[in-house]
């Protein structure tokens, strides 16, 4: 009878332990940004390891393949960004990493659209009417491209901050098998008074 108890007790603190564990330990990261008329990606597991050698898939909105590579001993993967024929809204990076690890990454159609086309025109032709910006909408102007240009970091940012926060410590799991030893320990010492 001692025994079963015993065993009831084991099994049911094994079973607590594994609902608490957390699997964030291989848990693997894609983050993608545009550059001029590519698309830069890089790969790696929550330990800062460096995805190698990891599949990654593009697609469209409508689930169609674009393109699929390998990342790089850097854990980067590259490519030139797709014409608009071929594009039907926002670009879907899938990472496939080993042992079945998987990630995403959206790439909306405004960054893509971030590619613009420059017109030179020789100084002496600028008329000083057109040349005269006042400094705080020049000012104005570089906020804006700056803005554009680090949504993508910033929402990744977001996203690892919200992560860190959700994340549970190895001082958080140590204190948790405290207490479940110590609530054992209070029943082991009931059932060992009542006889």
């Amino acid at each position: 009878m001692k025994n079963k108890l015993y065993l009831v007790l084991t099994f049911i603190f094994l079973i607590i332990m594994m609902i608490n564990i957390p699997v964030f330990a291989h848990k693997v990261n894609v983050f993608a940004y545009v550059e001029g008329d590519k698309v830069y990606s890089e790969s790696y597991f929550n330990d800062g390891k460096k995805c190698v050698d990891s599949k990654i898939e593009v697609f469209d909105n409508r689930e169609n393949k674009l393109l699929e590579g390998l990342t790089d001993e850097e854990g980067m993967f590259s490519f030139d960004i797709p014409p608009e024929e071929v594009i039907d809204g926002d670009l879907r990076i899938v990472l496939i990493a080993s042992m079945g690890h998987r990630a995403e990454y959206i790439i909306r159609t405004d960054e893509l659209g971030d590619v613009v086309e420059l017109i030179e025109e020789p100084v002496s032709a600028v008329s000083p009417e057109v040349s005269s910006f006042d400094l705080k909408e020049i000012q104005l102007l570089i906020e804006n491209a700056l803005d554009e240009k680090l949504e993508p970091i910033m929402r990744e940012m977001r996203e690892i901050k919200k992560f860190q926060e959700d994340r549970i410590s190895p001082t958080d799991i140590v204190g948790g098998i405290g207490y479940i030893i110590g609530i054992f320990g209070i029943i082991a010492y009931f059932l060992s008074r009542k006889k």
